[in-house]
């Protein structure tokens, strides 16, 4: 293996026993060690069962062939008092591991969730591309990773004490029979990496090609409405028939794999079962040893056979793990380059500030982009001043709306700034997640909004949403498919005036909404003391705003101061 596959894998084995070490220290940790003590305590009793089964077995037969009424009763008591045994031990086995493994998946998932939702990770991996599915990656691939490293990490304790208790089994039956049990698992476990080392990197693409299928499925119903007045359906079909084509042949190599597999293992079990009998068979046959010794001998070979070829008995499920630890490693790292990401997407942004002040601020598209956009912009806007931004440069104020909001890296210069808690930002296309309307429009960690500021905005704005008639304030609802493009411009207003900040920035929100409406906005946010800073279209007006800033196409910038008229005077947008 290549030394940077060998380092890949080792650096896989020590995030996998940190995120491991760190569940073990979480607050649900000491719950953890209980139900790993018990587990333990299982495994040990189960093993002691299956040594003792064997004995009781080897006697059992042995009773039969002496023909040994007496015994054979006595022997097949036995036989069942263990059985009834090992069956309570195996179920409580298993509802512990079930047990701790849902614990960890509760955990770990809350902690993925959390880091991803802090710091804007997911906007930058959604910007950098740097990750495919994250979704699917955290829910499909973090319950595959705590359920199977559990498994895994029991089934290696639990082989490891079946080596220990049938070496000894196997070794006072035959020396010899020990030493081909030990080799013919090791030639085993060596002969199904080589056939089916390939099952790694297949189990991966075809992680990635059923979340691409999934995300197509997805689209078409999110976009329903339009795919159905478009009469699209023909070129989403070629869509998704591409996407089950790719799936496909990735499956298709998967089962050719397979097979070949499947027709080693498959042999390899076979002579398990036959093995200890050619070697047993004649020291009976000559007198040495009881007829029962045969069973023991299978039993014991079978046991210790299994406990050494884990490789082979696991081999898919492994490879499937393999690629599951993979994608969340990528994970990890496309979530830590985002933090650094962050770290310094403001530009030497200093947040204290009573007003907003840009100094010699350039901005490019992108880190990978090299163009222009914007070239040394000194300006600065004052708290109750309006501000209408214009320019033939979208992109250019787009990136001033994300710069302004510290959502944006790829520049220098400094911005100057108030706290976050000062500023408030409504997209073109408005931000509503499901929920009551009290919950849409509370602030981040503020108290729930009470009755009467509800009423009051929503009367300001002219506003007539569902349950606003009635007061009906505490039912959730899902937002998106209730309200028009314009209701949602303004609940969204709403939502940013209730936050009291200083400055709020409205993009594009004069080509969603007609000129009364516009007018009917500003001048609810004049009333309220609110600086408006308006990313225009082109098309407003210069009336009621105390200064232009406009963006030209090659990076330059102008900035003009007006003629102040009412918000709702002669010749507003």
């Amino acid at each position: 293996m290549p030394e940077k596959k060998v380092v890949a894998i080792r650096e896989i084995l020590r995030r996998l026993r940190r995120v491991m070490w760190a569940f073990l220290r979480s607050k649900v940790g000491g719950k953890a060690w209980l139900l790993l003590a018990a587990l333990l305590v299982f495994m040990l009793a189960i093993n002691g069962m299956n040594v003792l089964n064997s004995y009781v077995g080897r006697d059992f037969f042995s009773a039969i062939e002496r023909r040994d009424s007496a015994g054979f009763i006595r022997h097949a008591w036995r036989y069942v008092g263990v059985f009834a045994a090992s069956t309570v031990v195996a179920v409580f086995f298993r509802f512990c591991e079930e047990r701790l493994g849902l614990l960890w998946r509760e955990w770990q998932t809350k902690r993925v969730v959390r880091g991803y939702l802090n710091q804007h990770i997911y906007l930058h991996i959604k910007e950098t591309g740097s990750i495919t599915n994250p979704d699917q990656r955290m829910t499909e691939d973090i319950r595959a990773l705590t359920s199977t490293s559990l498994s895994f990490m029991l089934m290696i304790l639990n082989g490891t004490f079946t080596a220990i208790s049938f070496s000894g089994v196997l070794w006072s039956i035959s020396p010899k029979l020990f030493a081909v049990a030990v080799l013919y698992a090791a030639t085993g476990s060596a002969l199904t990496i080589l056939l089916g080392r390939p099952l790694i990197r297949l189990n991966y693409q075809q992680s990635d090609r059923e979340a691409d299928f999934r995300s197509e499925l997805i689209y078409v119903h999110q976009k329903a409405e339009g795919l159905a007045f478009t009469h699209d359906e023909a070129r989403m079909k070629e869509r998704l028939g591409a996407r089950i084509d790719q799936l496909v042949l990735n499956f298709r190599k998967i089962v050719a794999v397979n097979r070949n597999l499947n027709f080693f293992t498959g042999g390899y079990n076979y002579m398990i079962q036959l093995i200890p009998v050619l070697f047993v068979a004649p020291m009976f046959i000559a007198g040495g040893v009881e007829f029962g010794v045969i069973g023991q001998s299978t039993m014991a070979f079978a046991t210790l056979v299994g406990a050494f070829s884990l490789i082979i008995t696991q081999f898919q499920s492994i490879s499937s793990y393999a690629s599951v630890v993979t994608r969340l490693s990528e994970l990890m790292d496309a979530s830590e380059n985002a933090a650094i990401r962050n770290s310094r997407s403001c530009l030497d942004c200093q947040m204290n500030a009573d007003r907003l002040v840009y100094s010699k601020l350039c901005l490019r598209a992108s880190d990978t982009d090299e163009r222009l956009l914007l070239r040394d912009l000194d300006a600065t806007f004052e708290a109750k001043r309006n501000v209408l931004i214009i320019g033939p440069n979208p992109a250019a104020k787009t990136a001033l709306f994300h710069a302004t909001a510290g959502l944006h890296e790829a520049g220098s210069g400094s911005i100057q700034r108030p706290p976050p808690e000062k500023l408030a930002f409504v997209l073109e296309q408005p931000y509503l997640p499901p929920g009551s309307l009290r919950e849409l429009l509370t602030p981040p960690g503020a108290p729930a909004v009470a009755d009467h500021e509800i009423m009051a905005l929503i009367d300001d704005l002219g506003l007539d949403v569902t349950g606003s008639r009635d007061r009906d304030f505490d039912t959730p609802r899902r937002w998106d498919d209730e309200l028009s493009l314009t209701d949602g411009q303004f609940l969204a207003i709403a939502r940013a005036l209730l936050t009291k900040p200083d400055f709020i920035f409205l993009d594009h929100l004069d080509a969603a909404l007609d000129g009364d409406e516009f007018r009917r906005v500003r001048e609810v946010i004049a009333r309220r003391g609110v600086a408006a800073i308006v990313f225009g279209n082109g098309k407003s007006s210069d009336s009621g705003y105390d200064a232009v800033l406009e963006l030209a196409a090659d990076g330059t910038w102008s900035w003009r101061e007006t003629a102040v008229t009412p918000a709702g005077g002669e010749g507003a947008a």
